[in-house]
């Protein structure tokens, strides 16, 4: 019930990008690994209504739930940490608060009223808090709110924490995660910067209980009892945030500096007699830390500028390669760079060639160079979404010897024909429109390569996109060589699409990424990293 969920608030001072979203993993991490159960959720504070419409080099890849939410990226941080699915309640955004209370104004929910952003927009934002603490599937609710202290954007996020504390007492608490710069000119860690955004927080009326000091070095006692001074916390609860050779790390660093056991002691749960479980997180450390074999594989993208575009598949690479107990170095090549006149050059010495996601005409050509290149050269190739629909696309032009192969939405206005392997599909996602959003099951066929990855032949994916393959060419590809291993069992559209006589050769119409995890790696991850190994 909501009166036993404890709330977490981590806030952020000095500049972004500090790392709320891995302290917020690691803190519901260690929880979880006492035994409780936590969730995390994001508040985002622009006015998009969600990142769905955010150009990847805005704001990093675009993470969908399984009930289609199109999210914040951190959402993938937190489901690769605990391993609980997420869902749309887990990420709110200024845009979403706005138009559901103006819907509710022009409704005449407000009977009259005026509208305001105290109390209506703090409520909502209360409201959406407060939402996941009531499904009673959680102990703790952790809310990282994004931005930084003092930001306008911020104000009526840090507004509804303030009454939270006060409406929810000794249920409620805040972690503020802030920088401590180290000066080399003078060989010391600058505490001022710390003081002033907690001075910030505490203007907008709300105490922090726990400080969280990202450093480069270490924080001895007379810093700690310093920044207590200054900041009204407790010494013990200035905690020290080194910079870490891994994400993955740090819930360990946080568990030696005992916030999980600050955390508890300050809501009032005993500790004493519990202790983090995570022995299988360390076996999944040593495992990174001591691989037994190094690998390059190529990731063929139209974003490799801004790594976070492909987020959860660089983290994928992460979990499949400790499975394997090899070191994966991903090789970021920009498909629109690709001719051929270089592409042998510039694949050279791949082991593995993953071709990404993406929307639009743009560096679509590459992309189904460098999948030419890979079938024919029998190097292992796995396609993600638009990735598989231009391996479905290559193999048309290249063996079917189809050459007007293309997708309208890639070429819409071409004055030759399009042959349309790839069509819209209406009126089939979670939300509307043309996309499909979200999990959708896929029967795989027995005795196909994605049978002996999967284990079972009925399975459920994730899915971001618009276009199809298109039915219609369902023979002249069989007939051709290529296995359409999966299908979904509802609308009969294709999810999956192999080659027989080839090392490891697959496209998935869906993004496996986002179901790969510490705990449970994507199984078509670790075979292609096993397959590209050999």
């Amino acid at each position: 019930m909501q009166n036993n969920t404890k709330f977490i608030f981590v806030t952020g001072g000095v500049t972004s990008s500090l790392g709320k979203g891995i302290i917020s993993a690691s803190l519901a991490k260690l929880l979880q690994a006492r035994g409780y159960t936590a969730t995390i959720q994001k508040l985002d504070p622009y006015i998009n209504v969600d990142p769905g419409t955010l150009n990847p080099y805005e704001h990093g890849e675009c993470y969908v739930t399984d009930d289609g939410a199109e999210t914040d990226l951190d959402l993938g941080h937190y489901e690769r940490f605990l391993n609980v699915p997420t869902s749309r309640a887990n990420n709110v955004t200024t845009g979403r608060i706005y138009q559901n209370v103006i819907e509710k104004e022009r409704k005449g929910d407000y009977l009259g009223k005026t509208v305001q952003v105290i109390p209506h927009i703090t409520d909502e934002i209360k409201n959406r808090i407060k939402e996941l603490g009531k499904t009673g599937q959680f102990q703790f609710v952790i809310t990282e709110i994004g931005g930084t202290v003092g930001d306008i954007e911020s104000l009526p996020y840090i507004e509804a924490v303030r009454q939270l504390k006060w409406e929810l007492g000794h249920s409620c608490m805040v972690v503020h995660l802030t920088l401590l710069p180290y000066l080399s000119t003078t060989g010391e860690l600058k505490t001022k910067p710390t003081q002033h955004s907690v001075k910030l927080l505490l203007e907008s009326g709300v105490q922090p209980d726990v400080l969280v000091c990202r450093s480069e070095h270490a924080l001895n006692k007379d810093i700690r009892r310093k920044i207590a001074l200054f900041c009204n916390v407790e010494v013990d609860a200035v905690i020290e945030a080194r910079d870490a050779s891994s994400i993955y790390e740090v819930p360990l660093l946080m568990e030696k500096e005992h916030l999980d056991a600050i955390v508890l002691k300050k809501l009032g749960l005993d500790n004493e007699h519990t202790t983090a479980d995570l022995a299988q997180w360390k076996q999944f450390l040593h495992r990174l830390h001591h691989p037994k074999k190094e690998i390059k594989i190529g990731l063929i993208g139209k974003y490799v500028e801004l790594k976070d575009s492909y987020k959860s598949i660089s983290e994928a690479f992460v979990h499949a390669g400790a499975e394997n107990e090899c070191k994966v170095h991903i090789e970021w090549i920009h498909s629109e760079n690709l001719t051929e006149e270089n592409i042998a050059e510039k694949l050279k010495g791949l082991k593995g060639i993953l071709v990404a996601p993406g929307f639009g005409s743009r560096g679509i050509e590459g992309k189904i160079l460098t999948i030419k290149h890979a079938r024919e050269n029998n190097i292992p190739f796995l396609g993600i979404c638009l990735g598989m629909q231009c391996a479905v696309i290559e193999f048309a032009r290249n063996v079917l010897g189809l050459k007007d192969a293309h997708s309208r939405e890639m070429n819409p206005a071409t004055s030759s024909p399009v042959i349309d392997l790839l069509e819209a599909q209406k009126n089939i996602s979670h939300m509307g429109g043309t996309m499909r959003l979200g999990a959708y099951p896929c029967h795989v066929e027995e005795g196909t390569l994605a049978s002996k990855i999967y284990h079972e032949s009925d399975i459920t994916e994730r899915h971001r996109h618009r276009y199809e393959f298109n039915n219609e060419y369902t023979k002249q590809f069989e007939a051709a060589g290529m296995v359409l291993s999966g299908v979904n069992p509802a609308a009969g559209l294709v999810e999956i699409v192999e080659l027989k006589n080839h090392p490891f050769f697959i496209g998935v119409q869906f993004h496996p990424e986002y179901k790969s995890t510490v705990e449970k790696p994507h199984p078509l991850f670790v075979a292609f990293v096993k397959a590209s190994m050999n």
